[in-house]
């Protein structure tokens, strides 16, 4: 909670500094058929996420990427929406799956080797971002975001490199409890190393799901210069992609922060103008980004709480 309400004030000095109504004027740029065409659009990005979650799943089938892809709009919703940081997302994600009668062990193997691939293509991703910016912040007037920019990236590289590391050892401490406390559970764990073992000797799988992550990193910020070109602003493609990589590991590091609020606006304030983009500009795209996650975000969390009703009441008719 503290963490939220530091991060609403830092969204309160962001849009406070620019000008709310300037940034609502340059929202209004993007108009209701710009604003559809987006949310559409990043409704298609979760397929190649969802591609990737599904090929993590040695044994299931190719029509199944859709129940895959519904897996991953539901982590978003859960996250961006729902007061649980991103692992709620993750827990409701992977109830999805098990409610759809996908093996635990098959689910949760995917899961580890979906997160692993992802946070790979995010660091790949950043590091494409950075360098596109390396001649920006060669110039004094960067100087103050230095310190940020390049503390975000080595903390995500830092977490991908401990979760990396600590992906066997952290399966085996479990599997041990499991033992203790939990003799039914101890099989499900022992089966879950088996079916992780196995994705992980499948190197095709691994890097189909790196490959299919990379395309969802691309695709999303893509989608952020759309929403700069319907409201008029002079930036290059690339310019967005850099900017954009910024905001995603920057938010990624803050995943404690539920829907990182406070720290996409707080970034786009202090680094847009590195790109000749107005303040405004940039804050008006994190509105239509936070309204494309309520579009997108409040049906979806409607028919999950209909599906669990639905299941509710089923197991007790039996």
């Amino acid at each position: 909670m503290l963490a939220t309400l530091a991060g609403l004030a830092a969204a309160i000095w962001a849009f406070g500094s620019a000008g709310f109504a300037n940034v609502l004027a340059a929202t209004a740029r993007v108009g209701p058929g710009g604003f559809v065409a987006f949310c559409v659009y990043s409704l298609a990005g979760f397929v190649p996420l969802g591609a990737a979650w599904l090929v993590a799943a040695p044994g299931e089938p190719a029509s199944r990427v859709w129940l895959f892809s519904w897996a991953r709009v539901l982590r978003e919703a859960v996250s961006d929406l729902l007061p649980f940081s991103q692992i709620g997302g993750i827990v409701i994600g992977t109830r999805s799956l098990l409610h759809a009668g996908i093996a635990p062990t098959r689910v949760y193997a995917s899961l580890v080797v979906d997160m692993t691939t992802e946070m790979a293509a995010q660091l790949v991703f950043t590091l494409f971002g950075l360098s596109l910016m390396a001649s920006i912040l060669m110039g004094s007037s960067a100087a103050a975001l230095r310190p940020m920019i390049f503390g975000g990236t080595a903390a995500m590289i830092a977490v991908m490199i401990l979760f990396f590391v600590a992906q066997r050892p952290a399966l085996m401490l479990a599997e041990r409890i499991a033992g203790h406390f939990l003799p039914g559970s101890a099989a499900t764990m022992a089966g879950l190393l088996d079916t992780l073992r196995a994705t992980y000797a499948t190197r095709s799988r691994v890097i189909a799901a790196f490959a299919f992550n990379l395309v969802g990193w691309v695709a999303s910020a893509f989608g952020a210069w759309l929403v700069l070109h319907l409201m008029g602003a002079d930036v290059s493609v690339w310019s967005a992609l850099s900017l954009e990589s910024l905001i995603f590991t920057l938010r990624s590091v803050a995943f404690f922060i539920p829907a990182a609020i406070g720290v996409q606006e707080a970034t786009y304030a202090l680094a847009a103008p590195l790109f000749g983009l107005p303040a405004e500009m940039a804050l008006a795209l994190s509105l239509v980004k936070r309204a494309r996650e309520l579009a997108i975000g409040l049906p979806t969390l409607v028919i999950w709480q209909a599906r669990e009703a639905k299941a509710v009441v089923a197991a007790r008719l039996r």
